[in-house]
């Protein structure tokens, strides 16, 4: 595995050669070095994966050299190849490479498109540290590099201020969970005496006591970590806004990796979490009530990238169910499904885009059916995928997997009983956004002339994810549960007496998602003009409003959060105490110009000045003499 840390490099030396060549490169030279690096990675990525499954799936490290030295705390530049970081690594440079390539075609002709891939080619190196990473130090600093590149590409067009401030939501957001983790690190590390992740997670069942308040708050602040990373409440308003950036961004970083993190996070350190049993409970409520709220929000927007946005967020929040229920292979099966139809689906949209020339509202296109087939299909295996139509897609055997872990989990705990009803609920109203998606952007009323779309860079990379997309993918899902079991994440075990009700409550699931396709057919494809009338109701504009603010979250954080700090930065604006200070040398200065007006050379007024002193002099004498008998 000498060469592991090829993979890292690569895609770095792409951003050194596109930052520092910037302007001054040929647009043909930046896509290739742009794309080049990260196909170079993938191919890197994919012989150590050969040579791991090879020496038969053992983990391995490579150190590079000693970061820093603090006392006992030594983190190194340490790379670690295990089944998970495999996974993470080939789900990143694979689903990335196909998404380089898309942009070379999409962003053709923007300004500062050097600057673009350099800023792509950052956070996949940053994305590959965090996953590769053997400690929490050096994870952490892939951790702050994707976030990083975030702020970058959402504000790529920062020439239009709504797009700098998604920018600055997207980074303030997702630094407040990073401060939790922050603080999780220095509770393991005072408990552990080290952040090797290898070593934290074999000793976490003896140095950590159970339900203890310590281990409450080591696995509560890790979560809330990931929580930020990954658009889970109550961090989770970034996410929608950060659509500001160009869609291969929103494809990459939004909906297959970066967002991700704070699910590998979980999975990585699972023994952590397990110590801690009522976060993991509160893992799992705040996955369902994150599917949730993003599920009514996606039912009412008009925008094609935020209806993806809050589905991106909706998924994860099944993630997180299966992560608080034990189901981590679960949720990592689903995880890698959905990089493949999310990438697909939001990649169609940035066509869909061109094709109506930027037009984004989904009620200002319509008609694409006739017009291009080929994004039609796409869409419908991508939009199929994530609603998990049964068998045909690979959605489904992702998906229903985590709710029937969740209902098997359920029927020791009640809580998750209920939860298992959520996501199923959550799943019903997929399917009626998704089919409301694709139908107002295929067949609706063309409000918007199409443009012809061409080129293989634009069609390669979405029919590769079409297939992966598909119930093909299933094959892949006997090698990902080998790799996971050899990096001993623990499989979900389901008694033998709930297998038939396990498998029950899958189809229950998949019964009301199909139910609610059918609902989909009927509200928009049949009975469109009644859902408009109730929409202009008072009834129906209020429940719209809320869900398309999604449930309130940004009006209520402005009030609580914003405002208040807004207020004490005008009154601190200019600092009290350093005005305080400021007395001292404005009476000096004050008595300085008394003074130097006084020097007026006649001397009548000094001999008046000094008699007066005189007076005075005298006059308090007499009044200590008076006071003091």
């Amino acid at each position: 595995m000498s060469y592991l840390y090829l993979t890292v490099l690569f895609p770095l030396i792409g951003f050194i050669l596109l930052a520092a060549g910037r302007k001054n490169l040929p647009e043909s030279v930046a896509a290739i070095i742009g794309a080049g690096s990260v196909g170079l990675s993938a191919l890197f990525a994919l012989i150590a994966g050969i040579d791991f499954v090879n020496n038969g799936s053992v983990a391995t490290t490579q150190h590079l050299w000693t970061w820093f030295s603090a006392g006992d705390l030594a983190p190194g530049f340490t790379l670690h190849l295990d089944g998970l970081s495999l996974l993470m690594m080939g789900m990143i440079t694979g689903v990335g490479f196909l998404i380089h390539i898309f942009a070379t075609w999409y962003m053709r002709g923007e300004e500062d498109f050097a600057r673009f891939f350099s800023y792509f080619n950052l956070f996949v190196a940053s994305m590959l540290l965090l996953v590769l990473g053997d400690n929490l130090a050096l994870l952490f600093l892939g951790w702050e590099g994707v976030g990083l590149c975030s702020y970058l590409l959402i504000g790529y067009y920062y020439q239009t201020p709504a797009n700098g401030f998604a920018a600055i939501k997207a980074f303030t957001v997702t630094r407040v969970g990073d401060v939790f983790l922050l603080i999780a690190l220095f509770l393991i590390y005072q408990q552990f005496g080290t952040l090797n992740i290898a070593e934290v997670v074999a000793a976490a069942p003896t140095v950590m006591v159970e339900s203890s308040s310590l281990t409450i708050w080591t696995a509560l602040m890790l979560f809330l970590g990931a929580a930020g990373k990954s658009a889970q409440i109550p961090l989770q308003t970034w996410l929608a806004d950060a659509m500001a950036g160009p869609t291969p961004v929103s494809a990459l970083i939004h909906a297959a990796t970066m967002v991700t993190a704070g699910v590998y996070l979980c999975c990585r350190m699972f023994s952590v979490f397990e110590q801690a049993p009522e976060v993991m409970m509160f893992i799992s409520i705040t996955g369902a009530v994150t599917l949730l709220v993003a599920g009514f929000a996606a039912l009412v927007q008009t925008d094609i990238k935020r209806i993806l946005a809050y589905s991106t967020m909706s998924q994860l929040g099944y993630m997180f169910m299966a992560v608080g229920a034990e189901a981590y292979q679960a949720g990592l099966f689903h995880m890698l499904t959905h990089a493949f139809f999310k990438a697909l689906l939001f990649l169609s949209s940035g066509a869909v885009i061109l094709a109506f020339h930027h037009e984004q509202n989904i009620f200002k296109m319509g008609g694409l059916f006739h017009k291009n087939k080929f994004l039609f299909a796409c869409f419908a295996i991508g939009g199929g995928a994530l609603a998990a139509i049964p068998f045909i897609t690979i959605g489904f055997f992702s998906k229903d997997a985590i709710l029937g872990a969740v209902w098997v989990k359920g029927q020791a705990v009640a809580v998750y009983d209920c939860l298992y009803w959520t996501g199923v609920a959550g799943a019903f109203l997929t399917s009626i956004y998704t089919f409301r998606l694709i139908w107002v952007v295929f067949f609706g009323k063309e409000n918007t002339p199409y443009h012809e779309i061409k080129g293989i860079t634009y069609w390669g990379p979405l029919a590769i994810l079409a297939v992966l997309s598909t119930g093909l993918a299933y094959v892949l899902k006997a090698p990902v549960t080998n790799i996971l079991n050899a990096a001993q994440i623990p499989a979900f075990n389901v008694p033998e007496a709930l297998e038939h009700g396990m498998h029950s409550a899958e189809y229950t699931a998949v019964g009301i998602a199909l139910a609610g396709l059918v609902v989909g057919v009927v509200l928009f494809a049949f009975a469109y003009s009644a859902v408009k009338a109730f929409a202009k109701t008072s009834l129906g504009a209020g429940l719209a409003n809320i869900c398309r603010n999604a449930l309130g979250f940004d009006a209520l954080y402005n009030i609580v959060f914003v405002k208040p700090y807004l207020l004490l930065a005008k009154i601190f604006g200019r600092d009290p105490i350093d005005g305080l200070w400021l007395v001292l040398p404005a009476l000096v200065k004050g008595g300085n110009s008394f003074t130097s007006s006084r020097q007026t050379g006649s001397l009548r007024e000094y001999a008046s000045s000094m008699a007066f002193g005189t007076f005075a002099l005298l006059l308090i004498l007499v009044v200590i003499q008076v006071v003091g008998k």
